[in-house]
């Protein structure tokens, strides 16, 4: 087994809360009393190898199976050198290159590297003068903030995507229970119930009071179909991120979440954006999806939703998120004739197309003037801002979105 080198300097304590700090900003949760346990755990446990080491930090810091992945790639970075962290920031400086990237960084890595370098980029600022006061600038933080929700995904740069990631992961969906056509006994029910009268009549020989029921609520499912083509990459990425936050929500109210990606055919990727890790999740639905970036046969794709899975996921008044920009390269009479059969398999049928965004969008593509009529809602899916948007759509059974303008303008045109 490859053995560690102990520190002459006798730091070993205070590299282990470097390293609890380097999860927590991964998204560990990692507190003091941890990292207490963990120190003490390898007193107990000594300091003879590698593997020894891994896993007595292992069983104080990884509570969750999902964990796994980020804390192997954290300890991976950490524990390789100690001089890692002066080499990585040698790395950033303009006159050095990157290392060639020889492998595919597995899932977790990327969070790990970004908690390990977090403000290595920017020094801390200097602490303020006897006497000098601090101001900040809330207008300004406000400012930011409200341009990075209404900015366009495809031009955010690395930092922004990914706290557009973040941002997206925590929006929640409301949903509106539906009343079922059962029954169930309530002395404020508004239906009476005879039988139950009935019998409680025989049992006192007379009728005493009139019982009543109420009618039961169950909640419907959320069916998910993300266009994964050429044309929404950008956008697919960060709308998984969206689906994945669905799926994991807890207490959100849906009784099942569906996800589905499409291209030039039809990936069911829901088991695998149930995993509680978002980057093992994309990684793991990328994997089984092969038709990433690629063509688009939207009508053929749904198609296939129809004749497989719609009779499995679509009942109890699912709706449905249809995420494409309507490009299809077939026949548009196929198309038409597939959404149409959707549209009347679920509750609600929601078009999310990103190039909504354009002010001079309008409804000239042939697979747009075939989806257009069949949904029950459209609206636009390029920022922050318009995925909570999202909300009132489910929300308000009367609400159509941009479908009414669009299709005036198909009238008239």
């Amino acid at each position: 087994m490859a053995e560690i080198a102990i520190p002459k300097n006798g730091r070993l304590g205070e590299n282990i809360v470097h390293f609890a700090r380097a999860l927590r900003a991964a998204g560990l949760p990692v507190g003091p009393g941890r990292v207490t346990e963990a120190i003490r755990a390898v007193e107990a446990a000594g300091f003879d190898s590698r593997e020894d080491f891994y896993h007595t930090l292992a069983a104080c810091f990884v509570s969750r199976p999902e964990h796994r992945a980020v804390f192997a790639a954290t300890f991976g970075l950490f524990w390789r050198d100690p001089a890692f962290i002066e080499r990585m920031m040698a790395s950033l400086m303009p006159q050095m290159r990157a290392p060639p990237r020889d492998r595919e960084k597995q899932a977790g890595e990327m969070r790990a590297m970004e908690a390990l370098m977090q403000g290595a980029r920017k020094p801390p600022p200097p602490p303020p003068e006897d006497g000098e006061e601090i101001e900040i600038d809330a207008t300004l933080a406000f400012s930011g903030e409200e341009r990075l929700r209404a900015r366009d995904f495809d031009q955010m740069s690395a930092d922004e995507a990914q706290a557009a990631r973040l941002a997206i992961a925590r929006i929640a969906l409301p949903v509106q229970p539906i009343a079922s056509r059962r029954t169930r006994a309530s002395a404020r029910g508004r239906i009476a119930d005879w039988r139950g009268t009935v019998r409680a009549a025989m049992r006192h020989g007379e009728i005493r009071d009139l019982a009543r029921r109420e009618r039961r609520q169950r909640w419907p499912s959320l069916v998910a179909l993300c266009d994964i083509s050429g044309s929404m990459a950008t956008y697919s990425r960060m709308l998984l991120h969206f689906l994945h936050g669905a799926s994991n929500a807890k207490g959100a109210g849906w009784a099942h979440v569906h996800s589905f990606t499409f291209g030039t055919r039809l990936t069911n990727v829901t088991r695998h954006l149930h995993r509680r890790d978002a980057d093992e999740a994309l990684k793991r639905a990328g994997r089984e999806a092969q038709d990433w970036e690629g063509g688009t046969r939207i009508g053929a794709c749904l198609h296939a939703f129809n004749r497989d899975w719609s009779r499995r996921v679509l009942g109890q008044g699912a709706v449905v998120l249809l995420i494409t920009d309507g490009l299809d390269r077939e026949d548009p009479a196929i198309l038409a004739r597939e959404a149409e059969r959707l549209r009347l398999s679920c509750r609600k049928l929601i078009w999310l197309n990103p190039l909504l965004r354009w002010d001079g969008f309008a409804p000239r593509a042939g697979g747009v003037r075939a989806l257009l009529p069949n949904v029950d809602s459209f609206r636009a899916a390029h920022s922050i801002d318009s995925i909570a948007a999202l909300a009132s759509a489910l929300t308000r059974p009367d609400d159509v979105g941009e479908k009414a303008r669009l299709m005036r303008m198909l009238d008239e045109g």
